[in-house]
């Protein structure tokens, strides 16, 4: 494939971060990286593994895909002013979208990077490492590239699988694999990784407990796909409790005990975080090499350097009625209304009241707010986390819930219970399917995780999938001293059916591979 989009053909390892004081951001640069000179120690494969926490790899996704794909198109937001954001927002995509082909293109560059790095371990490593210490830096990138195929198959479907990007110099046109064959190949680089990662690793690092969170979700989703008649298979949701109840019984891992604190950088990698992407800051950071989630500030006036706030993320009038009353932790570290105040923003000038509707989660403040002198807008310091504990809990829960149309199982309860009283809310005494719906859109507003549940969900029940779409209130809405109005119907939104949870291939990524258009072909 062109235009950088699967081919990545030498390792793209970003620069050593100069103002970062944390070791394990100190990345090897480019010049460095060689077939002669690196692989040679364990310390160097922790380099190597390094780079896929952050930085490029992740950078065209994380800023282009990540949050307008999981929580625009799901109905949690929207921007009016960005076309693109707007088509997700009112179900108008079309095959230029630039969101779609930024999401393509990001993960399919992440798996190109972790190609790099696996094949270069597998080929150069020196015989003097251990297998245990080369088996866990495989297990890293393995980790990490199977997640990004997990994204690629849940967003896209059939998709084309790729292991070595040189192959594709000879042949740059392929087609796409089955999606069951794309998943199959996510749980053996889950597997492979929970059975090669340690219990323990330095902050940042993924462990097997990351990989068997991250493969209880996956059987969860497999649980459903082909299914359609409203019932899930019995064995991948056993897979999905094997994995999920070990995290939650033998990780010896607790949440964290304050909801709002996750989302602070001060606690940056603490035990919840069983995957959080690793940005380093600094004037040295190019484009898309650091987290530029501060670019969704409400206000320039709360972001480093007084700049930056181009593209607030407004909440939907649903996902604001979503919460409960009693959800007030949740909320105000999830969405600022119309006088919140917030005294950790700009502190120094007195804090930040929020003059309207707005995304909150993961906007920190300004350099002196997060001591972080160097951090700029386009380098936010926050390192976001992809899967959390709480995540992981919420699976268990639904897994054993399963093909039930409720439960009062002491264990699903048990996890299901500790997510909701953290943030402040009072136990239930039995789950449904909806109840814990509601519960995984609240908990996770605003981390990219919504659009994914309606798709795992789509998968055996695809008309509650759809109906959760077309019955939502897809509006704005105006908030003053306590109470919520409706804001505009327009412009109007279309109602999806069950296609809707697959999106169309990128055009580009047609013009430059034909053959994607053609019928999907089995991987194994």
């Amino acid at each position: 494939m062109k235009h950088n989009n699967i081919i990545i053909l030498t390792a793209l390892i970003v620069t050593s971060c100069m103002a970062c004081k944390k070791s394990y951001l100190d990345r090897p640069s480019q010049s460095q990286i060689s077939a002669d000179n690196f692989y040679k120690t364990t310390s160097e494969l922790r380099l190597a593994t390094a780079s896929l926490y952050g930085g490029s790899p992740w950078g065209v996704w994380h800023h282009e895909a990540y949050l307008p794909l999981g929580d625009i198109l799901s109905g949690n937001a929207y921007r009016q002013w960005n076309g693109d954001w707007m088509q997700l927002y009112t179900r108008t995509i079309t095959a230029g979208n630039s969101v779609m082909q930024g999401g393509w293109k990001g993960l399919y560059n992440l798996i190109g990077q972790c190609n790099t790095v696996i094949n270069s371990i597998e080929q150069r490593a020196d015989k003097s490492i251990s297998a245990a210490d080369k088996n866990a830096a495989l297990g890293e990138a393995k980790f990490i590239r199977g997640t990004a195929y997990y994204y690629l198959a849940m967003l896209w479907g059939a998709v084309p699988i790729i292991e070595d990007n040189s192959k594709l110099i000879q042949d740059p046109l392929v087609k796409r694999n089955t999606v069951s064959d794309v998943y199959k190949f996510v749980t053996n680089e889950l597997d492979f990784a929970a059975k090669s990662l340690p219990a323990s690793d330095e902050k940042g690092r993924v462990t097997t407990w990351s990989a068997q969170g991250m493969l209880a979700k996956v059987y969860l989703t497999m649980a459903g796909l082909g299914q359609g008649g409203g019932t899930r298979n019995q064995q991948y949701l056993d897979s999905a409790i094997k994995y999920a109840g070990n995290v939650c019984n033998n990780s010896g891992l607790n949440l964290l005990s304050s909801y709002y604190n996750l989302f602070r950088s001060e606690y940056n990698d603490n035990p919840e975080a069983l995957f959080a992407l690793q940005w380093a800051t600094g004037a040295g950071i190019g484009w898309e090499e650091g987290n530029l989630l501060l670019t969704y500030s409400p206000s320039s006036d709360i972001n480093p350097q007084r700049n930056g706030a181009w593209l607030s993320l407004s909440p939907t009038y649903d996902l604001f009625l979503s919460y409960s009353e009693k959800d007030t932790v949740r909320r105000k570290a999830t969405i600022m209304l119309n006088g919140d105040y917030y005294p950790e923003l700009n502190a120094a000038g007195g804090g930040y009241k929020s003059g309207g509707q707005s995304m909150k989660k993961h906007i920190i403040g300004n350099e002196k707010d997060n001591n972080a002198p160097t951090m700029t807008y386009t380098a936010s310091i926050e390192h976001d986390a992809l899967l959390r504990l709480a995540d992981v809990y919420l699976v268990y829960a639904e897994a054993i819930l399963g093909n039930n149309g409720a439960t009062a199982n002491a264990e699903a309860l048990k996890y299901f219970n500790k997510v909701r009283t953290r943030a402040g809310l009072d136990p239930v005494t039995t789950i449904n399917m909806d109840s814990v719906l509601k519960e995984r859109r609240i908990e996770f507003a605003f981390e990219g995780q919504y659009w994914l549940d309606l798709v795992r969900l789509s998968y055996w029940n695809p008309q509650k999938a759809v109906d959760i779409i077309n019955n939502q209130q897809r509006i704005s809405f105006d908030y003053d001293k306590g109470t919520a109005k409706p804001g505009d119907l327009s412009p109007a939104v279309l109602r999806a059916d069950a296609s809707a949870f697959t999106l169309q291939l990128p055009a580009a990524e047609l013009t430059a591979d034909p053959k994607l258009a053609e019928p999907p072909v089995p991987y194994y």
